[in-house]
């Protein structure tokens, strides 16, 4: 099985054709950066996130990957606005109240740096003079979920980036750079053979 890791630059469609294309001016696709043909991406980034995208041509482990029962942890890096207090870090590790209910528990650290690659266009720091950078993981998969819990405690986001996908990370990738990973399915255990007792030569049969 093949898995292609990607980093999906910043307004960029996490799939390989535009359908508003013939309405307008074309948005930027994945065919715009690598070019396999019969893989699809598990799971999406929205237009304005950056980072970590996960693609195969095995439906299964698209499936194993993506869906919410597998719980596949999400790490991001994210550049807020203004300077969060701990009450609002700690309000994002026990979950806060969403129009779709409850988030689960995230883990949140503090960032000193990115250590990202700089956006084009860049954050404008006129428009947003104090910004700060956070680290989450989540466990969940809600629309525009990490947007809507910074905005939630008063810091909304500025830059997303997905740095992590359960063991993947985005290490080594600039944005629109890929690699292959080739993964091996798990050995089914091998049947037990039925054993017939040894006969000597005057047995009966």
């Amino acid at each position: 099985m093949n898995l292609y890791l990607l980093h999906k630059p910043y307004r960029m469609l996490s799939q390989f054709t535009d359908p508003r294309s013939e309405d307008g001016e074309r948005r930027a696709t994945l065919a715009d950066v690598i070019d396999v043909p019969g893989i699809y991406p598990a799971g999406r980034l929205d237009h304005d996130s950056e980072g970590l995208l996960l693609l195969s041509d095995d439906g299964e482990l698209i499936h194993r990957i993506s869906h919410p029962r597998h719980k596949q942890p999400k790490t991001y890096r994210v550049q807020v606005e203004g300077d969060p207090d701990e009450a609002a870090l700690q309000a994002l590790r026990d979950g806060v109240a969403l129009k779709d209910g409850m988030t689960r528990p995230a883990k949140v650290r503090r960032l000193a740096q990115s250590d990202l690659p700089e956006r084009d266009p860049p954050v404008d720091p006129r428009r947003h003079p104090v910004t700060t950078w956070l680290e989450l993981t989540i466990t969940e998969g809600r629309n525009r979920q990490v947007r809507r819990m910074t905005a939630r405690v008063g810091h909304p986001t500025l830059r997303l980036v997905r740095v992590a996908i359960g063991p993947w990370r985005l290490d080594g990738l600039a944005p629109g750079e890929w690699r292959r990973e080739t993964l091996h399915a798990p050995r089914q255990p091998r049947a037990k053979s039925a054993r017939h007792p040894a006969r000597g030569k005057g047995g009966r049969r």
